[in-house]
């Protein structure tokens, strides 16, 4: 697993990838909530008002690092992600500067 600091416009969060043979899981997690790679069940985290989107890659098969997390497309946004105005076809890191 690597974990690193990723900087935000108004502030710090972490970055996580974590292997899982041959894909990654990969997120950003801010004190409000998280953007992560498909692989996350977003209505789930709803249950618990837990703001979370997850994006698909913007090019090639699937996401492998923060870089194409910022860089993916909100594919889905639950509830609590939406109030807080993350709407699906923006870009992950736009996402991120909203949580």
């Amino acid at each position: 697993m690597e974990r690193m600091k990723v900087k935000l416009p108004k502030k710090e969060a972490d970055g996580y990838i974590i292997p899982l043979g041959p894909a990654n899981l990969v997120a950003v997690i801010t004190d409000v909530g998280l953007v992560g790679c498909g692989v996350f069940d977003v209505a789930a985290l709803d249950s618990f008002s837990y703001p979370a989107a997850r994006v698909r890659p913007s090019v090639g098969p699937a996401i492998v690092d923060i870089d194409g997390l910022f860089k993916g497309i909100v594919k889905e946004a639950n509830r609590a992600a939406m109030g807080r105005g993350i709407r699906t076809g923006m870009t992950g890191q736009k996402a991120l500067e909203l949580l």
